[in-house]
């Protein structure tokens, strides 16, 4: 189970009030100092103070009277904060900051600046809100710190691209996921086992080698350092109606070259997962996210058409600094896409953010299609490889996305794109 405590966190707090910049008492602040930390169903009363790389804050609720409801101190990332609510009891004060931070489904409310980042401290922001009201993400050049441009319902933007500097070195390739950062853990030991259906919520699965799939009809289900090997038609792991917050972490899903997608199709978050062997990698439902994980070799059959990732509907969809790879070596194949967008089966893809990833393979590497109908799709900060068949994007500029001139190619650091 899921322990209703903050995981490996430790708080420095004192026994009384204290008092925060702007004036009057406030509680103490909650200080993680762990790299890694969880904290996970809380409700806390004070200011959370991220002094670790890749903490991640879930399910929880966040009051503080303090200067700002939750900072990342200077010199850390990584961290994620998912389906949380943040409060500030002080119109002056700031809910979220100071960037290098991933928000997803995050409430804000009270505070002067919901969400605090620049172009040097950049933020993710997807399906979150302010004061209930939708936030839209603004292009900056310094801190985003005009609450009147921070987003009610404000259409994306292209404009207020960061300055041109000098052009990037090309990143080697091992700076994305690959075999030794995703899966299992080198050194875990597994113990056997046959499929699943996780309908307990708040389970945690760990250490397992499943020969078989995983149906998860729980809420707050979480599977990590196991390896899924799945032979049927259909998925590896499904998530079912009522299923909020599945995280699979540091697992293998090995598709059997039978699987039509990996994952499907909300609710859930993948992170160090390395998939394989599958005709289509995960499906991307409403209230998903891939960070840091590695989709390749995909499985060609008679009339399939692969995608490493694919949406046809959804929103609130994070992809972030992954490996997606539809080309297959072995085979010069470079199957359909890396990512195929559209909105066939639902009414719009919308908040729906994809950066720093490295692409390769596919008939367009990013497929979007033309009837699509988008609102705030953002692509920007990727690197492409060449094996593609026609180009790397199909329709760049169809209306509600925003294709930035940082989605360069990895040879030679151009964009992709003459626009």
């Amino acid at each position: 189970m899921i322990v209703a405590l903050v995981v490996a966190v430790v708080a420095t707090v004192a026994a009384f009030a204290i008092w925060s910049t702007r004036g009057g008492p406030t509680e103490p602040p909650l200080v993680i100092t762990d790299s890694g930390s969880l904290v996970d169903g809380q409700r806390i009363t004070g200011a959370v103070e991220v002094r670790a790389d890749n903490v991640t804050i879930r399910n929880s609720q966040i009051e503080s009277g303090g200067a700002v409801a939750v900072r990342l101190f200077p010199g850390y990332r990584g961290l994620v904060l998912e389906d949380t609510t943040v409060r500030c009891r002080s119109g002056k004060a700031d809910g979220v900051g100071d960037g290098n931070f991933d928000a997803s489904r995050v409430r804000v409310y009270g505070c002067k600046r919901p969400f605090v980042y620049s172009d040097v401290t950049p933020a993710t922001i997807v399906d979150s809100f302010w004061n209930d009201h939708p936030y839209r993400p603004v292009a900056t050049s310094g801190p985003e710190n005009d609450p009147g441009r921070a987003g009610l319902a404000q259409a994306p933007t292209t404009a207020a691209a960061a300055p041109r500097g000098p052009k990037p070195s090309a990143p080697p390739l091992s700076s994305w996921p690959g075999q030794q950062t995703t899966g299992v853990p080198a050194g875990t030991a597994l113990t056997p086992s046959g499929s699943l259906d996780l309908d307990t919520d708040g389970q945690v699965v760990s250490g397992l080698d499943i020969t078989g799939c995983v149906d998860v009809r729980g809420r707050n289900v979480t599977i990590k350092k196991s390896r899924i090997t799945c032979s049927r038609d259909t998925w590896a792991v499904r998530t079912f109606d009522g299923v909020t917050n599945l995280v699979l972490e540091d697992v293998e899903i090995n598709g059997s070259g039978k699987n039509s997608a990996a994952v499907c199709c909300g609710n859930y978050t993948l992170r160090r997962v390395n998939v394989h062997d599958s005709i289509d990698g995960p499906r991307l439902g409403s209230n998903t996210s891939i960070v840091d994980s590695w989709i390749h070799d995909l499985t060609r059959v008679d009339g399939s058409h692969g995608d490493t990732l694919q949406t046809t509907g959804a929103r609130g969809i994070l992809v972030k600094h992954n490996r997606l790879e539809p080309y297959k070596t072995g085979t010069s194949d470079p199957n359909n896409a890396a990512i195929m967008v559209g909105s066939t089966t639902a009414p719009e893809v919308r908040d729906m953010v994809v950066e720093d990833n490295y692409c390769n393979g596919g008939n367009y590497t990013i497929g979007i299609r033309g009837d699509m109908t988008a609102v705030n799709v953002v692509f920007r900060r990727n690197w492409f490889g060449r094996n593609y068949r026609y180009g790397v994007i199909a329709n760049w500029d169809q209306p509600g996305v925003t294709w930035e001139d940082s989605n360069v190619y990895l040879d030679n650091q151009l964009p992709v794109v003459s626009k």
